[in-house]
């Protein structure tokens, strides 16, 4: 069955905060791409702009020095242009070097109105009729000016090399080269002379533009790793809450199952046991009467009537567990030393500890205070010392020790024996639930119930150096 990522599931309690880490990680890094691309290309366009003025700045330049420094003086001295005479060739080189000089120029290249290459700062190109291209049509045609953007750098080369060499990016700037504008006519443009063209390396200034870049994708992967690790452990987080919430109600749903069965059953157990009760009292003092008489007599019938008393005796204890589970008596508060009632326990245990060769120490101090109740205290602690005595092997050693929880006074009872069943421990203080082959599996539910009544927690584990351990945690604080 596919996994719904949106619905929690008990069994995958981390599915969403993966789902939603994952994608939150793909959102971050698209949207930062994109306010990365919007953010280079906006400064890339302005740069190329700021250069585009530029160039068309100095090409207007060169234009008014052309006319004023050469094409009027050679018109006035010879009559007419011919870049085809040297002395001519030569006095135009020298205008526009004296113009483009330190403004990055690689080449300065004049074409005629038939697109032949007349002047060119690298000569060897005069007269290709190949060079122009549409831009130098589209300015003989419609005497407009025009950029073009060459770009010798693959995407890969732009981003990762560390050095741009010189003349990788170049601009060409083509602009018609016209007469100056007469003093009686200017608002019309002077006749066209040809057509001037420009190539300056703007490396440099793309170079900038690339460390921006660069900065720009490193901010942007930096923070959105930072946001990613936030947004993740916040999701982690707030998923570990809700594992643990829907664990809880879990629980609590099983929980309240499980009372509304056991308080049915108390009902029903307590009314049946009230009502054997008294006749089952009846039939243990009558048959412990018959079998000291028979006993005392030497009768045959002495070993029948001594199990019908034990039998009986067993019955009616097993009613009083019922009755004292399904109706808990409230604990009469007062100060109780806890040593005295423990000591008390181990003293009647005593004799039970001999038979099974179990040795039972009270370490606890002599002025081990809680508040609680005398009788109901020492029938818990009565139980959990008979537990511990039958589960250790012969030569077993009990001991009764105090801790201290979270600064809360604790009675830690701790035997030798094999200890818990790690895969039992939450259910042995379950109601009915017993591994011994006699007995109802009220024992340690009642126990239980007598401390939580004092306000006291029960916990059963194991220890280390092997054995069992029930830790009673009391609300009062360590001294």
């Amino acid at each position: 069955m596919k996994l719904n990522p949106f619905r929690v599931d008990p069994a995958h309690p981390f599915q969403l905060a993966k789902f939603l880490s994952i994608s939150s990680l793909v959102l971050i890094l698209g949207s930062g791409l994109l306010l990365s691309v919007f953010i280079t290309n906006h400064a890339k366009t302005a740069l190329l702009k700021k250069n585009r003025e530029f160039a068309l700045l100095l090409a207007e330049n060169l234009n008014h020095q052309i006319y004023r420094r050469f094409t009027l003086p050679v018109v006035l001295g010879f009559g007419k242009v011919e870049l085809k005479r040297s002395d001519q060739y030569e006095r135009l080189d020298q205008v526009v070097d004296s113009t483009v000089h330190s403004f990055h120029v690689l080449d300065v290249r004049v074409y005629n109105t038939d697109g032949e290459v007349v002047f060119d700062t690298t000569p060897e190109f005069v007269g290709h009729t190949d060079l122009g291209g549409e831009a130098v049509q589209r300015a003989v045609s419609q005497g407009e000016h025009s950029f073009v953007l060459e770009n010798h750098l693959q995407l890969w080369e732009t981003l990762f090399s560390l050095h741009l060499e010189p003349g990788n990016v170049l601009l060409r700037t083509v602009y018609p080269l016209r007469a100056e504008r007469d003093l009686n006519f200017r608002d019309q443009p002077g006749p066209l002379l040809g057509v001037l063209e420009l190539s300056q390396d703007i490396t440099t200034d793309y170079a900038t533009i690339v460390q921006f870049q660069r900065l720009i994708l490193a901010i942007m992967l930096l923070g959105s790793a930072a946001l990613y690790v936030l947004i993740f452990s916040l999701i982690r987080k707030a998923d570990r809450v809700l594992a643990e919430r829907v664990r809880d109600k879990e629980r609590l749903e099983r929980e309240l199952v499980q009372n509304e069965k056991l308080a049915s059953m108390g009902r029903m157990v307590a009314s049946i046991a009230h009502e054997i009760r008294n006749p089952l009292g009846i039939i243990q003092s009558s048959a412990e009467l018959l079998y000291k008489k028979e006993q005392t007599k030497g009768g045959s019938t002495a070993r029948i009537l001594e199990a019908i008393f034990q039998e009986s005796k067993r019955l009616s204890q097993t009613v009083n567990d019922f009755l004292d589970y399904a109706r808990p008596r409230q604990p009469a508060l007062e100060e109780v030393n806890l040593y005295k009632v423990i000591q008390h326990a181990v003293t009647f245990l005593t004799q039970e500890g001999q038979e099974h060769e179990v040795q039972v120490l009270n370490e606890l101090p002599e002025g081990f205070i809680v508040q609680g109740d005398r009788d109901l205290l020492y029938r818990g602690f009565y139980n959990i010392i008979s537990n511990a005595i039958q589960a250790c092997a012969a030569h077993g050693q009990v001991r009764i020790l105090r801790g201290c929880h979270e600064q809360h006074k604790v009675v830690l009872i701790r035997d030798s024996g094999p200890g818990f069943d790690a895969t039992l421990v939450d259910r042995y203080m379950e109601p009915f639930f017993t591994t011994k082959e006699q007995g109802t599996g009220l024992g340690l539910a009642i126990t239980r119930s007598i401390f939580q009544s004092h306000g006291a927690d029960m916990l059963l584990r194991n220890v280390p150096q092997g054995g069992g351990e029930v830790a009673i945690i009391f609300s009062e604080p360590c001294e």
